[in-house]
């Protein structure tokens, strides 16, 4: 039993709640992310130029960074929650349920930040596409 002690050692509630303004900030700026998508979004809609060719190549990435967003959020909020719960669980004695809480916390937050990552290439490849059709506008002849 000692020897899965020192591999587990004693975890108390100052460890959770660590992550809190973690999390918090990491909320924060999905939702900025969000925002300006969303702004975007709207923009595009309300443009005469919503039928242009370049318009049209961004629609499916916008779809799915609407999507990434989403679960982005919800597994931040689910980190969130389930780092509360670990709290919780430490604060009634309960230190292996808030282990396992915490754990899977920081997993949700994993999911999170790889979601984050694949939306932020997503994002770059959708300025790729504008910054090509400016390229294609100033070599072609007026």
């Amino acid at each position: 039993m000692t020897a899965l002690r020192s591999l587990f050692p004693i975890m108390d509630l100052t460890t959770p709640a660590l992550l809190f303004p973690a999390i918090s900030l990491l909320l924060l700026a999905y939702t900025n992310r969000f925002l300006a998508l969303a702004q975007v979004i709207r923009q595009l809609h309300a443009s005469r130029a919503r039928e242009a060719r370049l318009a049209r190549l961004q629609i499916p990435g916008l779809k799915l960074r609407i999507l990434l967003i989403q679960y982005m959020q919800g597994f931040g909020v689910l980190s969130f929650l389930l780092c509360a719960l670990a709290m919780f669980a430490l604060f009634v004695q309960g230190e292996t349920a808030g282990k396992v809480l915490f754990g899977i916390s920081l997993l949700s937050l994993a999911v999170s930040l790889v979601l984050s990552l694949v939306e932020i290439l997503i994002s770059t490849n959708a300025l790729s596409v504008v910054v090509k059709d400016f390229e294609a506008e100033e070599e072609s002849p007026s």
